[in-house]
């Protein structure tokens, strides 16, 4: 590991950052464009991630301007997703049996999306806001009934919600709050904003899940901080508040949801002590771990460039799986372009027709797919496996196999 002259302070607590893993030079993950833009240059930029030898807060060494990565064409919807879908009305349904049951509750959402999980509390009579800076997915959430402030969440912005709606009782953010940078300013919204005994709730990847994983691709560049406990614990104190709950979540490869108090207004849950204990016995954060974590990528890389290239040796046909934001990391890190994937099929219209970040390879629908099922699919939407396996029963029920790299690089069947 090294401690790199250009790189930036620790953006939560202005401490040393230590390189451990540079992915290098990066496309924006979701900038997908037309076949005729194909050979203007991409904007990129050098993907590395290191650790803060104060807080242990992982974290982007660089980072793209929000605004060029969160704006009025951002392709990427929740409800695209059945898993996605179930999962956020449950936590609706959580809240409105707990947090929801005082007198004319409030909950305000960060990063909205489509309203995926604000419809749910919107049906249920709760006052609400999603704050999605967005415009195209900002408009479908307004569309499907919710209340939609298209801005980006920070000081001002919480200071005039609360003088129009009055204190939040739940501030939540799911895949949101380790996006944004400038979290001095966005706590300072949620101080602001947050009802004296309210709690703010955010769900984002979790950096154990990511090592014993080897899901490299899951850093890209909209995912500036990868949460721990620890480092989640030591934020929250330094911006006034407490970690008083943890979970652990099974979606979108392994996430943790913290939510976040006033200090001694609520006790804190045994779950935040387990998990700090196994943390600190894996050595998380550690440099052995973080070096062996960096070894495991380059073998993964390794492995799957074998596999295609025997694939290709061999006559096979091979297709891709999802033109996810995280596959830009993957194929651009491995080199994998059209020569080795000749395209990607996706259910997301936006991408249709458009190629993948960086390395160019045709997205086309499902429906191609399965018109001309090939003999291997690469899963690059590893984190919906099971509901893609499920949608695509037919593919191997053909003889087709899918080829899968986490958390290993294997080929079903092998």
């Amino acid at each position: 590991m090294s401690t790199s002259p250009t790189a930036p302070a620790c953006r939560s607590c202005g401490g040393t950052l230590r390189e451990f893993l540079d992915l290098g030079a990066q496309p924006m993950a979701n900038a997908y464009v037309p076949p005729e833009q194909a050979d203007e240059e991409a904007f990129s930029f050098r993907l590395a991630i290191g650790s803060c030898v104060d807080c242990a807060m992982v974290q982007l060494i660089d980072e793209v301007p929000h605004d060029r990565m969160f704006h009025d064409a951002y392709p990427y919807r929740s409800s695209g997703s059945t898993v996605m879908q179930s999962h956020f009305e449950q936590l609706a349904s959580r809240f409105l049996a707990g947090e929801l049951t005082g007198a004319d509750p409030f909950l305000v959402e960060l990063g909205s999306n489509d309203g995926i999980m604000l419809r749910k509390i919107a049906e249920a009579g709760v006052r609400h806001l999603g704050v999605e800076p967005c415009g195209d997915v900002a408009g479908a959430g307004e569309a499907g009934g919710i209340r939609v402030c298209s801005e980006f969440f920070e000081e001002k912005l919480a200071a005039r919600i609360r003088a129009e709606d009055g204190p939040a009782d739940v501030i939540f953010a799911a895949n949101t709050f380790s996006h944004i940078s400038f979290i001095d300013s966005v706590f300072r919204g949620i101080d602001e904003l947050l009802a004296p005994e309210g709690v703010f709730v955010f769900e984002d990847p979790y950096f154990g899940d990511l090592v014993a994983k080897t899901s490299f691709d899951q850093i890209y560049d909209e995912h500036i901080f990868f949460f721990t406990v620890s480092s989640v614990r030591a934020m929250a104190r330094r911006y006034g508040f407490e970690l008083v709950d943890v979970e652990r979540l099974p979606v979108h490869g392994g996430e943790i949801r913290c939510t976040l108090a006033r200090p001694g207004t609520r006790p804190v849950s045994p779950a935040v002590t387990g998990l700090l204990a196994e943390e600190e016995a894996a050595g998380l954060t550690s440099p052995e771990v973080l070096a062996g974590f960096a070894a495991g990528v380059d073998r993964v890389c390794r492995e799957l460039v074998t596999v295609l290239e025997e694939a290709k040796a061999q006559g096979l046909t091979v297709a891709g799986y999802g033109a996810t934001a995280k596959s830009a990391t993957l194929l651009n890190r491995c080199g994998i372009g059209p020569g080795l994937l000749p395209y990607v099929c996706d259910s997301t219209p936006a991408k249709q027709g458009r190629l993948t970040p960086g390395t160019g390879i045709p997205i086309r629908t499902p429906e191609a797919f399965r018109a001309d099922p090939p003999d291997l699919a690469l899963l690059l939407a590893w984190n919906h496996a099971e509901e893609i396996k499920r949608k695509e029963s037919g593919f191997t029920a053909g003889g087709g196999r899918w080829i899968e790299y986490v958390p290993r690089v294997r080929i079903q069947g092998t």
